[in-house]
């Protein structure tokens, strides 16, 4: 049984998306003021009530709303009378609300193995020697059985690798003081930004994004990223690590009859912005090939032309507001965007696109065949969740009532590269380094002594299959 196709937008008929064609990616772009952020909330809502599972970063703060209904409004009952919506029921959607600082949602971690050194280079901002180096310094770690799981331990390692360059040169390359030098002090200046608490365990677990409630509608996992946004590559960066995870540890599908996960990446210029070719070339291969893991991919922008040629091309569902010409390059950009829709006789696009009212929009979305419909100038839905933030008293009643909680709150901090390079030192340094116990603290019995070799055994075994995301196995690395 085919499932309903999900209305998005109305003209002079329905213009709805089809499941089985939501997982070959879209975009939402406009300029702000708009009305991207409530077509958002409504593709959420959607994919929603067909049960597929959303994850997108809130920036502005103004999508947790999506977990309480919405009211009647002058403006929301004008448009449902003027699109024919009665009835039009309200309802809020199960949400669950994630932040890196802790603050606003459970916290979303990443150990520092799991984000790889190419992801790495680019937080850090490293040169392509610097990035070298941290290579280098990774492969270190997987050969000693280090593993590799916050910033004290990356710091602890590069200071292992500088001490020991001399040793490590034969078998692994040059090894720069100043690049050393050059990626510790990148490191200083993320954990100052508060960047450190993205690194850690618990780490994200992917299956903890792919969820449905009793009811059978697919959670939304919202991200509070309004402060994270005062670091921009560490936000891209995060949200990059969590699409190559999802690619690199999902199955193949083919094509479902509705995707698996639908992941939205909002202002997806900061994911392109002064990334290297190499890094664009990548990104451009998991958006073509996540599709046959079942996850569809919406870029919201302020303007197409944010998104690489390449990647844009594989867009093919497409919902566009209005663009300002005030300038020739705001004029330029609007040429081109109209060239990107399928063209109907019935619709000036380069017109259009700058008359466009907010919460109007061009769209064009697949058809069952795979083919982009000509494009049509309709006026999207309002949501049925309420437009807007919640208090912080009802953001904390969600996350209480969220059946995660608890599981991502308590950070662990189990023996790892740190502990591991501190103990070496001490020994090679002798008894006089070792920090002398506690009155009454008794020396380790055989028995403790026994266990805590074993486990160093099990950790080191643990180091030497670590798991790196570095945008899935298209890089050619071990998983």
């Amino acid at each position: 049984m085919a499932l309903a196709p999900l209305l998005v937008a109305k003209s002079t008929r329905d213009l709805a998306l089809l499941p089985g064609m939501a997982n070959r990616h879209g975009l939402v772009a406009g300029a702000t003021g708009t009305g991207k952020t409530v077509t958002l909330q409504g593709l959420a809502e959607g994919f929603s009530r067909l049960g597929v599972p959303v994850f997108l970063a809130d920036v502005k703060g103004d999508l947790a709303g999506l977990a309480h209904p919405g009211t009647e409004k002058p403006k929301i009952t004008e448009r449902i009378q003027q699109l024919g919506l009665a009835p039009f029921p309200f309802e809020g959607y199960p949400v669950t609300f994630w932040d890196v600082f802790g603050q606003q949602g459970h916290p979303l971690r990443a150990t520092v193995s799991e984000m790889g050194p190419l992801l790495l280079s680019r937080l850090l901002n490293l040169n392509e020697v610097q990035a070298g180096v941290l290579t280098l310094a990774f492969r270190v770690a997987d050969d000693q059985g280090l593993l590799l799981l916050d910033l004290k331990d990356l710091r602890a390692l590069l200071q292992h690798v500088g001490d020991n360059a001399a040793q490590f040169q034969t078998q692994y390359g040059q090894v720069s003081a100043a690049s050393i030098g050059a990626i510790q002090r990148g490191l200083l200046e993320l954990e100052s930004q508060g960047g450190d608490k993205l690194f850690g365990e618990p780490a994200l677990a992917l299956a903890d994004l792919i969820q449905t409630d009793l009811s059978g509608k697919g959670q939304i996992n919202i991200l509070a990223a309004d402060r994270l946004m005062t670091a921009p590559k560490t936000y891209a960066t995060l949200l990059l690590w969590i699409l190559s995870e999802l690619f690199e540890q999902l199955p193949e599908v083919g094509d479902p009859d509705k995707p698996r996960l639908v992941f939205f990446f909002d202002e997806a210029h900061l994911l392109f912005n002064d990334a290297p070719s190499a890094l664009l070339e990548k990104i451009e291969q998991v958006v073509r090939l996540i599709r046959s893991k079942g996850v569809g991919v919406y870029f919201v922008t302020q303007n197409p032309l944010d998104v690489p040629v390449r990647v844009l091309a594989q867009l093919s569902n497409r919902v566009q507001h209005a663009l300002r010409a005030f300038t020739p390059q705001n004029q330029r950009a609007v040429k081109a965007a109209a060239e990107t829709f399928a063209a109907n006789p019935a619709v000036n696009v380069e017109t259009a696109i700058t008359q466009l009212a907010v919460g109007e929009a061009l769209v064009s979305f697949l058809d069952a065949a795979g083919r982009p419909t000509p494009v049509e100038r309709a006026f999207v839905l309002p949501p049925r969740s309420q437009i807007g933030p919640l208090t912080p008293d009802q953001r904390q009643a969600v996350l209480r009532q969220s059946r995660l909680f608890g599981r991502y709150e308590q950070l662990l901090d189990r023996e790892s590269a740190f502990e591991k390079l501190k103990t070496r030192a001490n020994q090679t340094l002798g008894p006089a380094a070792e920090p002398a116990r506690g009155p009454g603290r008794p020396a380790d019995s055989l028995f403790e002594s026994m266990a805590k070799s074993a486990a160093r055994a099990a950790a080191s075994q643990a180091g030497r299959q670590i798991m790196r995301g570095l945008l899935g196995s298209i890089f050619g690395r071990r998983r």
